[in-house]
Parts: structure tokens; C-alpha cells; sequence
């Protein structure tokens, strides 16, 4: 009884969709009619479809690059001000450096005192390396510093055993940074350590040329 029972299970599920499920699926899905198929009317209809979608996402994409155009003018105003006012906050900083070197000259003028316009310019200086520094505007570290050619520009050496070489000994022109980038390079002298012999050997030839 139990075999069969199950023969009759297994001979249901062995079984295909019906006419009606597969008439019912095939319902749903909308089939595409053949253009040569379709009437004078449908046809019109299907025409006049397709020029609202057209005229539908024309407008769209007139929309759009009005949209971009507009974009584009905005940015490029934001740059012109930008680049005509980038440098508004460093030139403020910088009005107090010019009344500071007014102010000497007059000074001097009317007292005829030399300290007083050196007073003056140093009071500028310092107003003047003031803005710099707010602006990022820092001094390239030169002296007794190892030489870096990405920061320092080496204009000569000189022969020197209190250092080791390579060591920067003068410098001739301060170096600036902005923002860690940089603006100009220092000029510096940097040591040389002399040769073993070379000094000896200096020694004898003045050594012979005084004997001549």
C-alpha cells in the first residue's frame, strides 16, 4: 500500500505545467508586434510615442547642458576672483610694514637722528618677517646644517677641518620655504675637508718658492 502511495507522489511530480499555467504566463508577458503587421492608426500611434520620448529627453538634455554651462561660468568667475584676490590677507599683513617705514623716514626727518631710522627698519623687519610667517613663509635653515641641494644652492667651498664636509659655512643669501615648498633656495659656502698631504705639500711648495 506505502509503494504505492508513493509511485502515485512520484508520478505527480513527474508531471507538466498544465495548459492553463503555461497559457497564463504567456498572458503576462507582452509579445512585440511586427511593425508589418501593425495597422495605418497603430502605427501613427507608436510614431507619436516615440516623438513625445524624444521630444521628452531632448529637453532633458538641453536641460542639462544649460545646467553645465552654467556650472562651467560660476567656476570660472570663482577662479578669476580668486586668483584677483588670492593674496588679500598676505598684502593687509603687509600695510602695517609700509606706515612702519613712513614713519622712520619721517622721524628721521625731523630729528636727523640716525637711530631713530634704525630704529625704524628694524621695527619693519620685523613686521615685515611677521607677515610672512602668518602667510607659511619660513627661513631655510643654512648654517651648520648638512648641505641639501633640494633646499641650499652651493656658490663655493672652502677647506676647513673644524667641520665635517659637506657642513654649511656661510651664507650669503637667506632661503625661503611656503607651506614646506620651495620658494628660493639659499646661497651658501659649504666645507671641504682638506686631503691627507695636502697641507704638507702646500708647506713645501711656499717653502721653495721663498728659498727662490
Amino acid at each position: 500500500m506505502d509503494a504505492e502511495r508513493k509511485d502515485k507522489v512520484e508520478i505527480k511530480h513527474d508531471q507538466k505545467p498544465s495548459t492553463n499555467d503555461m497559457a497564463s504566463k504567456q498572458k503576462g508577458e507582452k509579445k512585440e508586434v511586427p511593425l508589418e503587421k501593425l495597422t495605418k492608426a497603430e502605427l501613427i500611434e507608436k510614431l507619436k510615442a516615440a516623438e513625445e520620448s524624444a521630444k521628452k529627453y531632448l529637453d532633458l538634455y538641453v536641460r542639462a547642458q544649460a545646467e553645465m554651462d552654467n556650472l562651467k561660468k560660476r567656476l570660472r568667475r570663482e577662479k578669476e576672483d580668486f586668483l584677483k584676490f588670492a593674496n588679500e590677507s598676505l598684502l593687509k599683513e603687509l600695510l602695517p610694514v609700509v606706515d612702519n617705514l613712513e614713519n622712520a623716514l619721517k622721524h628721521a626727518q625731523d630729528e636727523g637722528s640716525v637711530d631713530a631710522l634704525r630704529e625704524g627698519i628694524e621695527l619693519t623687519l620685523k613686521g615685515m618677517k611677521d607677515a610672512l610667517s602668518k602667510a607659511g613663509v619660513e627661513e631655510v635653515k643654512a648654517i651648520g646644517e648638512r648641505f641639501d641641494p633640494n633646499f641650499h644652492y652651493a656658490v663655493s667651498q672652502e677647506e676647513t677641518d673644524k667641520v665635517e664636509t659637506g657642513t654649511v659655512v656661510q651664507e650669503l643669501q637667506k632661503g625661503y620655504v611656503l607651506n614646506q615648498r620651495l620658494l628660493r633656495p639659499a646661497m651658501v659656502v659649504v666645507s671641504k675637508n682638506p686631503q691627507p698631504g695636502e697641507a704638507d705639500t702646500y708647506k713645501t711648495t711656499a717653502g721653495e718658492e721663498q728659498e727662490s
